[in-house]
């Protein structure tokens, strides 16, 4: 095998998973030094009672807990800037976070923020700009899709800019990261299938982008293994632990994977159509997956038809054709996504043209293309994509995503 001849890897974060996680808090919290937590979470946690098992876990050991539970589904900086400011009135000394990707990335910004001693996140923008050690923070996802509870970015919406602004850097990786079971039982179908196509995609751009190391090659390759025996399962069995658990460390894994060796064109575009659109980030990640292997095929053929032994097992992978393989694997991830359509009955979708806001009315519209293909071209993962980008391929693949059409690859550059 020929190996990068240099490459670094990081994982700051403590990791316990089981099903009785979140009965270690208190005992965390002393480890940690702290006894003032802010909990920062979503209404959709408290109203799915997962807010109150965590609040049950604490109030044995602690009289008052300050809670933040508003933070909207795009993480934005006006709200991490408000957040910060209830941090300080309250004396706070630590933070736990208790939702998915977009209250992980508040609390990450969060962090920064009252730790640097700043007013507004948007002066830390940009990658390596927070240089030291941050409060105690202990995330615990309540999604198995993004592995923000183990990366070392934080993507957050600068809503009147229409943009996502991009954070980077070590020292915002939670001190410790929380798998329970019971975290992520009560998630609606469409969300545990986009969700779980999130971290597919994470593991999978992380084994084929150019950042790529031995390290995260395996840690990508037993998440796509786990997510293949697990996702669909759970759909058809929500309420099997086992398998939850099991989807919550692959998604784990992904985020560590991609939080080392980085992603390529499926996040430069998803990051836009969200930014843009609207777009729920794992819809966009499901949507796009397979035009991002197909794109960059000519160039990672081989890293991509790797990735069918982890999907479909040694047997089936042996039988393949080793110049078919890149090609199955395409067309598995399109199966995939078309029995968690069928499974969510229409709510998972296959094409952007489908997607419809809570009014009822299609969400993206064809000429919003040209807009998120021009602001795909500053979204910082564009540079680890095994093929360059420029405009006319990205308003070529976001064409062809939204109307579900295959990609043409006779248009696809061979630089």
């Amino acid at each position: 095998m020929n190996f990068p001849v240099y490459y670094e890897f990081f994982c700051g974060a403590r990791i316990i998973a089981g099903h009785d996680g979140l009965e270690r808090i208190p005992l965390l919290l002393e480890e940690l030094g702290v006894a003032n937590p802010i909990i920062l979470t979503d209404k959709g946690v408290v109203g799915a009672g997962l807010l109150a098992i965590v609040l049950a876990s604490l109030r044995s050991e602690m009289r008052d807990v300050t809670v933040f539970d508003d933070i909207p589904p795009d993480s934005d900086i006006l709200v991490v800037n408000r957040i910060a400011r209830e941090y300080k009135k309250n004396a706070c000394d630590s933070i736990i976070a208790v939702g998915g990707g977009s209250v992980i990335d508040t609390a990450k910004g969060v962090n920064a923020l009252v730790s640097e001693d700043e007013s507004d996140l948007f002066n830390l923008k940009g990658a390596g700009r927070i240089k030291r050690q941050l409060k105690p923070f202990i995330a615990m996802p309540t999604t198995s899709g993004t592995g923000s509870e183990a990366t070392l970015v934080a993507v957050v919406k600068d809503n009147e800019k229409k943009v996502k602004c991009i954070f980077t850097s070590v020292f915002l990786q939670p001190n410790i990261a929380i798998l329970d079971s019971r975290m992520t039982l009560t998630l609606p179908p469409a969300v545990t299938a986009a969700t779980g196509m999130d971290a597919l995609t994470h593991a999978m751009e992380a084994y084929y982008c150019l950042q790529k190391n031995p390290i995260s090659d395996s840690h990508a390759l037993l998440a796509v293994e786990l997510i293949s025996q697990n996702l669909l399962k759970i759909m058809e069995n929500p309420h099997d632990k086992e398998g939850r658990l099991n989807l919550a460390i692959a998604s784990n894994l992904a985020g560590i994977a991609f939080a080392n060796s980085m992603v390529g064109m499926v996040h430069t575009l998803g990051h836009s159509f969200g930014a843009v659109c609207g777009v729920p980030h794992g819809v966009c990640m499901a949507v796009l997956l397979p035009y991002g292997l197909e794109y960059n095929m000519h160039k990672k053929s081989k890293e991509i038809g790797q990735l069918l032994l982890p999907l479909v097992g040694v047997e089936e992978y042996q039988k393949t054709p080793f110049r078919l393989r890149g090609e199955r694997v395409v067309s598995i991830i399109r199966e995939m996504n078309s029995s968690l359509n069928k499974i969510t009955e229409g709510k998972h979708p296959l094409r952007f043209k489908d997607i419809l806001g809570r009014d009822g009315r299609q969400l993206i519209r064809e000429e919003d293309l040209a807009t998120v293909a021009k602001v795909a071209r500053n979204d910082g993962s564009i540079f680890m994509n095994p093929e360059e980008l420029n405009y006319e391929d990205l308003l070529m693949v976001a064409t062809a995503s939204f109307a579900g059409n295959p990609l043409d690859v006779k248009q696809i550059k061979k630089g």
